[in-house]
């Protein structure tokens, strides 16, 4: 994998993406961020040697470097999940690509369902914490201590002062961000009733099918990360009614602004 890393880092390097300080994943339905970005190059996922192809109609597939609120930062347009048949070391590559390319810091989007019921779909939640139901590690396989600790400790996977930082942002701005625990599945199919009863009993505020194994391998790394759930649902057992792809989209561009301004903010004063 070092050798497929460098190779990668090396292509986008000659492609103009130098020393980007910040990486960014959009989730699904929440590519407006980029309007706010200066780009200065773009590399679609298909002509970048050893990246997985992104196949969900929904995420576009493209690697984006430019400049944001003063930061250089290198963008996910598009992200890669299990369920596309990918394993967990390919879904988390471009976290550790974008970490050899100099990151100092990952923001990660998502789009998930509310499992508390006090969160309403349309608001945001920051992640404090996980529940990984993916069946497995992004770190279990051979060689994984060349690059970084295989018992790689778990016990604050997200920065605890990148969140503060965020929650002060949002309260300033009259932003509902809410705090939670994300819940990490493996998809396509949605949960049923009983599967969402489940979540609930263990602990979970917020189901949704990404962002775990991400965040896995940046604490491999020693890489600062945070993330974000837009609730595109709400996850009633008792009133559950049958999902609209094209709802969850449009409730992730109801929400996007307040996250672009989160993430702006957040970025000036990193």
């Amino acid at each position: 994998m070092i050798k497929y890393i460098e190779e990668t880092t090396e292509y986008l390097q000659e492609k103009g993406f130098i020393n980007p300080e910040i990486g960014i994943i959009l989730g699904t339905g929440l590519g407006q961020l980029l309007t706010e970005i200066d780009i200065i190059k773009e590399v679609s996922y298909n002509h970048i040697p050893n990246f997985p192809t992104a196949t969900v109609e929904f995420h576009k597939g493209k690697l984006i470097y430019g400049t944001l609120a003063g930061k250089t930062v290198v963008v996910m347009q598009g992200r890669f999940h299990l369920y596309e048949g990918y394993s967990l070391q390919d879904v988390t590559y471009p976290v550790r690509v974008m970490h050899q390319l100099g990151i100092k810091t990952l923001l990660v989007s998502n789009a998930s369902g509310a499992i508390n019921l006090s969160i309403k779909k349309g608001e945001l939640m920051l992640i404090e914490d996980h529940i990984n139901l993916q069946g497995g590690s992004p770190l279990a396989f051979k060689g994984v201590e060349q690059l970084g600790s295989r018992f790689t400790d778990m016990s604050a996977p997200y920065d605890a002062t990148i969140n503060q930082q965020l929650l002060a942002i949002a309260q300033e701005n009259d932003i509902k961000l809410h705090t939670g625990v994300y819940a990490s599945v493996v998809g396509p199919q949605l949960e049923t009733r009983a599967e969402y009863r489940y979540l609930k009993i263990i602990g979970a505020d917020a189901v949704g099918m990404s962002t775990v194994p991400e965040v896995i391998v940046a604490n491999h790394l020693s890489l600062p990360v945070v993330a974000v759930s837009v609730l595109t649902d709400e996850c009633d057992p008792d009133n559950l009614a049958p999902v609209d792809i094209d709802e969850i989209i449009a409730m992730a561009g109801k929400a996007e602004p307040d996250m672009i301004l989160l993430f702006k903010k957040l970025i000036q004063s990193l």
